[in-house]
């Protein structure tokens, strides 16, 4: 008798499955956006979702923060290596913040359940595994030594409670001892632990509709259909990078140390036929401090700018990523190994517009100059004077995006690694902080100077009204972006800080900026402090890097800058060559004569 020969789906089957998993991921996600408890995820959206086969290759996902791209692949793994399959059973979750393996620090908790085709009320035995689910989500708090962002850390055991993938549930049911240990483990424990039940209810979703799509479909038909969209991710990144030139070009940056010095990182990007490598040999060892990352998370790094020149219209399945591999050298910056602290992964974030730098070198005229190069976290924490309660809230800013060959940088956006992710609205952070906004305007003359220029950051002044503690986890704050074909770096990014007397001794200046400015304002980088009714916490975003020579930008494209309050007067004069008179109008004589 022949063998039989497993049917293989039409192309129309196909698509069905793939719409159905990405709506899935959605819809979980729609979950945790309505059921979650802390503004960084139902306003800002710190989150992470993903969807995988029972072979754990991811086949849909809904990020809202970008970094996240990828990261729940390498926790899922490591995951399943420490636990294994068979120690599994239906009605399981589990949690995972322990650094190294999770791929992020200690509060982007990632909680994951196995999927299984007939429910929790089926034993493991009598049961097919079909698959996972998972949701990261940022808790506000886990007791590390200090509220908020640990700024100083010099070990892994400063930076909160640790979960070394920790069942959390068991056959369905709660553990309630593990949660009472989460519970008086925080200093906010009501947000942490409503937080947990609203990753729960979006993997609950994502389990039901995996158990829908197999029961419609039946298994042999959804596995063969996602081998098939695998085969076409997998076809289609190979066919992009093939198109690449073949190469090795490198890019080196600093970043801002918390105890003074730069610290080195560099990386190497290689295209070979369609292989696509990524080499961050040549960084710092890893520091004691939280600037280092795991090599989950310089992974997730690397995948986001991959995607973004191979696939960047469409929704992520394992199959995109099988060209690229990652090399970080063990104890390095990118590689932390055990104990090293990763709290801020603000060295990730970074390095994002290194390697697109490095790819700017084959790709001329199709990379953009750098953005402003962060997210210019400012957070606030305290007592509630009503309820007693401790409270943390935390806030981005966007930064200038960079020029191309073709257009100006567009102006105050979330930084790439963030491009699904909101700020909080002003009315709300007033409502949730004892503090209120004077301003929020474009930050003039800081995009990048260039034929194209670059886009302008922000300044965002937080006036304090009554007493709260407040730090910031700013980057790039002393060395500035790139430019391109001649365009000139952005602002750098800072904080100035309005101070009463006194203030020394109850702020603490990580990063001291103020010889690198010089109009006498108190500028720094990242802090950690108590601030006063009164004082005045002013936000600076950097702005992106400008593209080609200034003097080629035409005058009217100047004028019309100043008019709409993007360049002054002198930096036309001075920058752009272009003389703008008092009635805003071309002096075209002294700009031919300047120019010339």
């Amino acid at each position: 008798m022949a063998a039989s020969v497993r049917a293989e789906p039409d192309a129309a089957t196909v698509e069905v499955v793939r719409n159905y998993l990405n709506s899935a991921a959605e819809e979980m996600q729609r979950t945790l956006i309505r059921t979650a408890y802390n503004t960084i995820v139902y306003e800002i959206l710190d989150f992470g979702i993903s969807l995988y086969d029972a072979d754990r290759q991811l086949i849909a996902d809904s990020p809202g923060l970008a970094l996240f791209l990828g990261a729940n692949d390498y926790a899922l793994n490591k995951l399943v290596d420490h636990v294994g399959v068979e120690n599994m059973h239906p009605g399981d979750i589990f949690l995972l913040n322990y650094p190294y393996w999770s791929s992020t620090h200690t509060l982007d908790v990632c909680v994951v359940a196995p999927i299984y085709a007939e429910g929790e009320d089926v034993p493991q035995e009598d049961n097919e595994l079909i698959g996972f689910a998972a949701t990261r989500a940022h808790w506000l708090d886990l007791g590390a030594k200090d509220p908020g962002y640990v700024l100083d850390s010099t070990d892994m055991h400063q930076e909160g409670l640790i979960f070394p993938c920790t069942r959390v549930y068991k056959g369905g049911e709660p553990d309630e001892e593990i949660l009472e240990l989460i519970r008086f483990n925080s200093r906010l424990p009501n947000k942490v632990i409503g937080d947990l039940n609203a990753q729960i209810a979006a993997l609950r979703t994502g389990k039901l509709r995996m158990r829908e799509l197999h029961k419609k479909y039946g298994s042999e038909v959804v596995t063969a259909s996602i081998e098939q969209i695998h085969d076409h991710g997998r076809q289609t990144a190979r066919d992009a990078v093939a198109a690449l030139p073949d190469g090795s070009w490198t890019a080196v940056d600093h970043i801002d140390g918390t105890t003074g010095d730069l610290i080195r990182i560099e990386v190497e990007v290689t295209i070979d036929g369609d292989e696509f490598h990524v080499d961050f040999t040549g960084s710092s060892d890893e520091v004691d401090e939280p600037l280092n990352i795991p090599l989950g998370m310089t992974e997730t790094v690397c995948k986001l700018c991959f995607k973004s020149i191979t696939t960047p219209d469409e929704v992520s399945n394992a199959g995109q990523y099988d060209p690229l591999s990652v090399y970080a050298p063990e104890g390095s910056v990118f590689n932390a190994t055990y104990p090293a602290p990763t709290f801020t992964i603000w060295t990730a974030i970074v390095s994002v517009d290194i390697i697109y730098k490095a790819l700017a070198q084959a790709l001329p005229g199709h990379i953009p100059a750098s953005s402003g190069g962060d997210l210019n976290d400012i957070m606030l924490y305290g007592e509630d004077p009503e309820t007693g309660r401790q409270f943390v809230e935390a806030n981005n800013d966007a930064v200038g995006w960079g020029a191309t060959d073709e257009r100006d940088g567009p102006n105050a956006l979330m930084h790439i690694t963030e491009t699904m992710v909101r700020n909080l609205p002003m009315e709300v952070l007033e409502n949730k902080a004892p503090i209120l906004f004077d301003e929020l305007s474009l930050r003039e003359d800081s995009g990048g100077l260039g034929r194209f220029r670059g886009g302008l950051g922000l300044q965002r002044d937080y006036r304090i009204t009554g007493p709260v503690g407040a730090l910031s986890i700013i980057q790039k704050t002393k060395r500035p972006g790139f430019g391109l074909a001649g365009g000139e770096p952005g602002a750098k990014n800072g904080v100035v800080l309005h101070l009463n007397d006194g203030a020394d001794e109850r702020v603490q200046i990580l990063v001291d900026n103020t010889d690198l400015y010089d109009d006498g304002l108190k500028w720094v980088g990242m802090f950690r402090g108590f601030f006063e009714p009164g004082e005045v916490i002013s936000n600076r975003s950097g702005g992106g890097g400008g593209y080609g020579e200034p003097f080629e930008r035409p005058p009217e494209a100047v004028l019309e800058d100043v008019i709409d309050g993007y360049v002054s007067v002198a930096s036309a004069k001075g920058d752009y060559g272009v003389v703008i008179t008092d009635d805003l109008e071309i002096d075209h004589e002294a700009t031919e004569e300047l120019r010339g």
